[in-house]
């Protein structure tokens, strides 16, 4: 199961971009409910390895599980 970043908590800061050791994040399209840019998770691509939930500073923008719900 793929790991999560909810859309509208990530504030863009992109830690998890070069940490990610199969390159499976991406910058999502236009701006999130705070204005800011914010990144996805290819699910077909991650390996539920972590990496991106250790090195995000925000509370609560990535989530161990799959919800596509949270993604705009």
């Amino acid at each position: 199961m793929a790991y999560t970043i909810a859309s509208n908590i990530c504030e863009g800061v992109a830690d998890c971009v070069p940490a990610c050791p199969v390159a499976c994040i991406e910058q999502g399209q236009g701006a999130n409910s705070k204005g800011t840019i914010w990144f996805k998770i290819d699910a077909s691509i991650c390996i539920d390895c972590g990496v991106c939930l250790e090195v995000c500073p925000i509370q609560g923008a990535i989530l161990p599980e799959e919800r596509p719900e949270l993604v705009i």
